[in-house]
């Protein structure tokens, strides 16, 4: 039975090495790559005859949002776009909105950097005959709580997104390529419709 090629993005090192160790010892996968950063992982895709089985996806990237690989311009090279292969997101973060949104835009899974090995296992499994998965306890975590996200829109979901990565308006402006008053109007639009009335109390959804 041919093993899997498994990519991973994590900026770091140690992170990496402790999985591809685990991974390479189930003797069930092959690493195909490592990457800090969404630049090196355009650049591995590029170089490879075929892509791997499946990335494994950070979102926390220094200051880059590991996300942003899934969007239609996010995975593109040089040499033209890419078709983004399998992706199962490993996070610290195990807020809904953040797995609502990477489901959305495309991830097949999500789970806690905080789950044990079996659970790794058992999500990369599933993913990879192509079935979405996505960790127990965050499942409950999208049920108990409010689905603020089906009212924003999805600008204004970016600007949350960013928000809750600590980004300041004047930075939010720059990354989206948008004013700064937009950005302040996209803000007033997300208290409203959340009913929240602070840049803290987001950090929650």
């Amino acid at each position: 039975m041919d093993k899997a090629r498994i990519l991973f993005i994590d900026d770091h090192p140690l992170i990496r090495r402790g999985f591809s160790s685990f991974l390479t010892e189930t003797g069930r996968f092959v690493i195909a790559g490592e990457a800090s950063s969404l630049g090196q992982a355009r650049e591995l895709l590029a170089g490879m005859a075929e892509p791997p089985d499946l990335i494994l996806l950070d979102i926390s990237l220094g200051e880059e949002n590991g996300l942003d690989f899934l969007k239609p311009s996010g995975h593109g090279s040089a040499g033209g776009p890419h078709r983004v292969p399998v992706t199962l997101v490993y996070s610290t973060f195990e807020d809904p909105f953040r797995v609502q949104n990477a489901l959305d835009l495309g991830a097949m899974g999500y789970i806690p950097k905080s789950a044990g090995e079996d659970e790794l296992l058992k999500a990369i499994d599933t993913v990879l005959l192509g079935q979405r998965y996505v960790y127990r306890g965050l499942t409950l975590k999208m049920h108990e709580q409010p689905n603020y996200y089906n009212l924003l829109t999805s600008r204004e979901r970016e600007v949350l997104s960013l928000i809750k990565q600590h980004y300041d308006n004047r930075r939010i402006a720059g990354a989206l390529s948008m004013s700064l008053r937009t950005v302040e109007n996209h803000l007033s639009h997300i208290y409203l419709k959340t009913g929240f009335n602070s840049r803290e109390s987001l950090f929650t959804l």
